[in-house]
């Protein structure tokens, strides 16, 4: 068996390196160099072309690079291809801790007092009152970033497509469990995988929905917003600011409008980045449990799309 690491937009020799460090035993090939296609078992993978997959008659396991599987084309694989995700419990932590950051960051107001620095402007104001958290999405993430806000004082509320159990969010679910919630929501946080049901889930419609003072945060993935509502509702003061970790195209493009936005504060998908080392391990024990037939590890459901 042979493993191809298919992950395009940045440099794998250092990770290359340290897969073959910790197998061995096992062929592993970055797709520009792989000599034999046939032979490809195991496949990590992220924005992998298209043409990729028809050429892999042996494939029987694909692992996403990250924790979501939205850049792999799920509808391209074999049914009998199992999918894998990354699961780092320093994720969840790093997530919560960057949550919790901006939305604090939100209520006291840093934005305004950055910019009136640069104005040379001294104008205090209290901080926002507002206090509730809307929490789009409530897998280990969600409710690592819902704990930490609780103990931080703030009241949270979560929405799930299916129901859910919590003693700490007040939980919400299907379309009429969404609306009650943005009715309620001083500041809504993304944290949706991104499937066909999900992509453009904040949009005009949702937007509209929201109190004017609401703030929108998104460390989930681009693919969510519609960008040109998300401006319009700044640009018309329907919501007061967002924050956002996450883009469309990655890197954002130089000339695109959020860079110089006022209501916007701008980090480079930073917000919950993972350990190479707990990544290769997770992956190279699915490669040793393919290569001895046992069941894989962080499995997603392919119809769910997570």
């Amino acid at each position: 068996m042979s493993v191809l690491v298919a992950i395009t937009g940045r440099d794998n020799t250092k990770l290359i390196a340290k897969m073959q460090s910790r197998l061995p035993s096992i062929r592993i090939e970055e797709l520009n160099d792989c000599q034999n296609l046939e032979s490809v078992e195991f496949v990590l993978a992220w924005n992998a072309p298209a043409s990729l997959w028809p050429s892999l008659p042996n494939l029987k396991a694909v692992s996403s690079f990250g924790a979501g599987v939205d850049s792999i084309d799920l509808s391209l694989l074999p049914a009998d291809v199992e999918v894998v995700r990354i699961v780092d419990k320093q994720l969840a932590n790093d997530m919560a801790e960057y949550v919790l950051t901006h939305v604090l960051a939100q209520k006291l107001r840093l934005k305004e007092y950055a910019i009136k620095q640069q104005q040379s402007i001294w104008k205090p104001k209290r901080a926002h009152k507002h206090n509730q958290v809307s929490i789009l999405g409530f897998g280990e993430l969600g409710q690592a970033c819902a704990h930490r806000l609780v103990n931080n004082g703030f009241n949270v509320n979560a929405w799930s497509r299916s129901p859910k159990t919590s003693n700490i969010a007040t939980l919400y679910h299907g379309d009429d469990g969404l609306t009650q919630m943005l009715a309620q929501t001083d500041y809504l946080v993304c944290l949706l995988p991104l499937t066909s049901s999900t992509q453009g889930i904040i949009n005009k419609q949702l937007l509209e929905q929201l109190p004017e003072h609401a703030v929108v945060i998104n460390v989930a993935r681009g693919g969510h917003i519609v960008e040109a509502d998300l401006l319009d509702a700044l640009n018309n003061t329907r919501i007061r600011a967002a924050t956002l970790d996450v883009f469309a195209c990655e890197p954002l493009p130089s000339e695109h409008p959020y860079w110089l936005h006022p209501g916007i504060t701008l980090t480079p998908h930073c917000a919950a980045l993972s350990d190479l080392d707990s990544v290769i391990e997770q992956i190279a024990e699915n490669i040793l449990r393919l290569k001895a037939k046992q069941p894989l590890i962080n499995c997603i459901d392919k119809q769910q799309g997570y």
